[in-house]
């Protein structure tokens, strides 16, 4: 049996090492954290601010996502490679968002899990199933996005086909990858406080299965799709300023460098911190070293959900047909309605141009006359 204590104090055997890693001692009780990890799981920032960002994750969020898969799906008729790519990253992050309130009632109840070791691992694997699932697809998007500006008129019959084909193998890849965390154990005892964690914290004899896991995803899941992203959009800039003196090709300049300044907030904001912290996390627990760093660690890993948020900002942004969807849809405005608009507005335009024509021909005529 595990040493008897009362919840938050140490047995004297564990206090020599309760500074080593985040894990913490493994006992029979559970794991008895140190006093950094102690001090951040009954803080005011894992058990209200945290939450409360997440509120807003899941008010904006579920909203925002089930309207652009709704457009995506029943109001754009005219299906191209962006839309695919865009759909499928509002599911992932409407996937993610809809166990979002789980999350919120674990954190306001102190960072205790009441819901079952199966939930927990299905919880985290959603969690980061969203995170590499949104950085796969927002490297597609740059992609596709730079052949589209720098071959306008090169589209293939099989873009779409393509485009799905490589979306099947996003959703198979990633979520492949995340069998891993249903192997140990993502919901472990914290002794000294008392508590069940979800993710919080490792158990040491499972530190080095979960190491390995999040330095290998940190690396194909971070590292190679920001490359992807930062040579598209470097190649995307050089063809652009090598034709600025076409009007049409400036104007995609600007909706280009719009896309990137989105997609670098972005990735500033959720990604970049969350998998830094992932790695600097694991490197210092298998190394057992001491650090002050778990309250970075899980305000980062709150970040990365705002990625759910930012998402439609993107498809704002990128489509001009998209923001027409949106605009018709709160209008209330059925397709055939808005087909009809469109009809009349092109035969109004159509009739200004004639109107323009005659009158200049006709003045052309008594001229010379």
């Amino acid at each position: 049996m595990g040493p008897a204590a009362r919840p938050g104090v140490f047995p004297a055997e564990l206090r020599v090492t309760d500074s080593r890693g985040f894990g913490g001692t493994e006992t029979d009780d559970g794991v008895w954290v140190n006093a950094v990890a102690r001090q951040v799981l009954g803080s005011r920032l894992t058990t209200v601010f945290l939450p409360v960002v997440y509120i807003l994750v899941f008010a904006v969020g579920l909203p925002t996502n089930a309207l652009a898969i709704w457009v995506f799906l029943f109001r754009s008729k005219k299906k191209h490679p962006s839309s695919i790519y865009m759909a499928n990253l509002a599911l992932a992050d409407l996937l993610f968002v809809i166990w979002v309130p789980l999350k919120i009632a674990y954190h306001f109840n102190g960072n205790n899990w009441t819901y079952g070791e199966p939930l927990c691992k299905v919880l985290v694997a959603f969690f980061y199933g969203n995170m590499y699932c949104s950085i796969a697809f927002i490297a597609c998007i740059s992609v596709q996005r730079y052949w589209a500006v720098v071959h306008p008129l090169s589209r293939p019959r099989s873009a779409n086909a393509v485009a799905v084909g490589v979306s099947v193998a996003v959703w198979a890849v990633v979520w492949l990858l995340t069998i891993p965390l249903y192997l140990y154990d993502q919901e472990v005892r914290v002794a000294n406080l008392d508590i069940l964690t979800c993710h919080d914290v490792t158990r040491p004899s499972q530190k080095e299965m979960a190491a390995g896991y999040f330095l290998t995803m940190g690396t194909l899941g971070f590292v190679a799709p920001t490359a992807v992203c930062v040579v598209s959009y470097v190649l995307m800039l050089r063809a652009l300023r090598n034709s600025m003196a076409d009007p049409a090709i400036a104007r995609r300049r600007k909706k280009a460098v719009v896309l990137i300044i989105t997609v670098l907030v972005m990735f500033l904001v959720c990604f970049a911190p969350s998998n830094v912290m992932l790695l600097v996390h694991y490197v210092l627990l298998l190394g057992e070293a001491e650090n002050n760093l778990y309250g970075f660690y899980v305000s980062a890993l709150c970040l990365a959900s705002l990625n759910s948020c930012l998402d439609p900002f993107i498809y704002y942004f990128i489509s001009e047909d998209f923001r027409d969807h949106v605009k018709n849809t709160f209008l209330c405005r059925s397709e055939r309605t808005v087909e009809r608009m469109r009809v009349s507005f092109s035969a109004l335009k159509y009739s200004k141009k004639s109107q323009k024509y005659t009158s200049s021909s006709g003045n052309t005529q008594s001229t010379e006359g």
